[in-house]
């Protein structure tokens, strides 16, 4: 009887406590630095401006690398010349977009003509966890193609990577916008 009084007593104790309240939500702060803009420096068919706080890496065979290293990404530019394959290049390009639409929720295009400057071609935006977010591809149609994505060096979670993807894309429009032929 008195181990059972002790028991009961015991639970009615610890029992009173405060109410336990569920955590507020919290949401994820993210600030990026102010952008400011560069010319590259390596002599290509092509020149653009980047941010100046990414790292610009050397291909062989006119190709980029523009690395985010606070972002844990990069833009990968290849760069082809046209020898009346115009077609063909712009159908490789393609494919390489809509091999995401397993992983994709949905692939949103956007095509921009800058005549004055010779510049061409179409902005693939892919939403979902695919392994780019991002596609692009311009063109002068008579000698220079160009083809970029953009990857995360991490397990693609879209709502994760969004902030950083809206980001970059900035500077994707800006390196479009100013982009050269030589």
């Amino acid at each position: 009887m008195r181990n059972l009084f002790l028991f009961i007593f015991t639970l009615i104790f610890i029992s009173c406590k405060k109410d336990v309240l569920p955590k507020p939500k919290a949401y994820l702060s993210l600030i990026y630095p102010k952008k400011s803009y560069k010319k590259f420096p390596l002599k290509k068919p092509y020149f653009f401006e980047v941010l100046k706080n990414t790292s610009v890496i050397n291909e062989p065979n006119n190709w980029l690398k523009i690395r985010y290293p606070n972002l844990n990404a990069s833009i990968n530019i290849t760069y082809r010349p046209v020898h009346k394959n115009l077609k063909e290049l712009l159908t490789e390009a393609e494919k390489l977009v809509f091999k995401h639409t397993l992983k994709a929720d949905q692939i949103i295009p956007k095509d921009f003509v800058y005549p004055k400057k010779r510049v061409f071609g179409s902005f693939y935006e892919i939403t979902g966890n695919a392994a780019s977010q991002i596609q692009f591809h311009i063109t002068d149609s008579t000698k220079n193609f160009i083809k970029g994505s953009l990857y995360f060096y991490t397990k693609p979670n879209y709502d994760s990577i969004l902030p950083a993807v809206s980001y970059i894309k900035e500077d994707i429009f800006h390196l479009i916008e100013t982009l050269e032929w030589r």
